[in-house]
């Protein structure tokens, strides 16, 4: 049943799983169970204070305590360690953060007049701000990675013999991926030089198939058989996608393919996929002033563009992620 009191206090949890990865506190729980003062000494916090920090981490089943006193992580807290292979650590150290936290809270305002709240908030649009703050620009990247990392197996495409150009596509995470199972695919991952700083060990199974260009999109893009977009429109709004679009139609060899892959906004509220869209649809009001499209939405971009929308495949795995694909012929 739902419960408007426990919606209105849910900023508290959001919190509460902050607080514990910023502390470190996931991967020392991982090791055993272990006291509160050796966790304190451990973690340099005060001993009170983690005390109940933890019987709240237990509440949330993120956490069990091991009478008496002792706590360890639980199998479902196990995401927010660093080196769980479905790792979610940099994603909830991004949303926990106190300068998302401030967008989120001018959200208000961007219902009220219809302009993006990081912008509100900060004086600056997203990315700008990410490329004056490193470390929120690592958290960011890595962030991205981890949601990536969760999707880039269900890419439902044959990328035999081709050049597969990933636009924007950060440390290579989704590129590294598609090219393990295409041995006989090359590859070129384009963003800028902050987007691929971490992108070289990554790529460093398929380095002999791939290179690494540094540019921005909205003035060109390297040319390819395979032109990837992910997670990028729902950046922007709808003239400077066709933008990019366009772009992306003159690098595209004859008979090639545009695979844009994001969230598709449901016709229905009634899918199953609707609430995570429907959340990372208000997201890019807050963060960055674009918004997640309907299937009839990107064929109206696509179009503007020079592109016909030929399929949107089925979700990639559990997620709201589908492939949009399109031909430039």
């Amino acid at each position: 049943m739902k419960n408007l009191s426990a919606m209105a206090f849910g900023f508290a949890g959001s919190q509460i799983l902050y607080a514990a990865t910023k502390l470190g506190l996931p991967d020392v729980l991982a090791r055993g169970p272990i006291g509160v003062a050796d966790l304190a000494v451990k973690v340099q916090v005060n001993q009170d204070s983690l005390h109940r920090l933890l019987r709240a981490l237990v509440v949330l089943d993120v956490a069990i305590e091991i009478p008496p006193g002792r706590y360890a992580l639980s199998a479902f807290g196990q995401p927010l360690r660093a080196g769980h292979p479905r790792s979610i650590r940099s994603s909830v150290l991004l949303l926990g953060d106190p300068a998302t936290w401030q967008a989120w809270g001018a959200l208000t305002s961007a219902v009220q007049t219809g302009e993006t709240a990081w912008d509100h908030v900060h004086g600056r649009p997203l990315f700008e701000h990410l490329a004056a703050s490193e470390e929120l620009s690592t958290i960011f990247n890595t962030a991205m990675r981890e949601g990536t990392g969760q999707v880039a197996e269900f890419v439902p495409f044959d990328f035999s013999g081709t050049t597969v150009v990933d636009v924007g596509g950060g440390n290579g995470t989704l590129l590294a991926a598609l090219l393990g199972r295409h041995p006989d695919a090359h590859g070129v991952l384009f963003d800028s030089a902050e987007g691929t700083a971490a992108a070289v060990p990554i790529l460093a199974d398929v380095a002999d198939r791939c290179r690494i260009e540094n540019g921005d999109f909205f003035d060109a893009v390297p040319e390819g058989d395979v032109i990837i977009l992910k997670g990028i429109l729902h950046d922007w709004d709808d003239d400077t996608c066709v933008r990019l679009l366009r772009g992306c139609r003159k690098s595209l060899r004859l008979g090639g393919r545009l695979l844009v892959i994001e969230p598709v906004m449901p016709e229905s509220l009634a899918a199953p996929e609707a609430s995570g869209v429907v959340m990372s649809d208000l997201a890019m009001l807050v963060y960055t002033g674009g918004r997640e499209r309907t299937r009839s939405e990107f064929g109206a971009l696509l179009d503007a563009a020079g592109f016909t929308l030929t399929q949107v495949s089925e979700r990639l795995g559990a997620s709201s992620i589908r492939v949009v694909e399109a031909a430039g012929d």
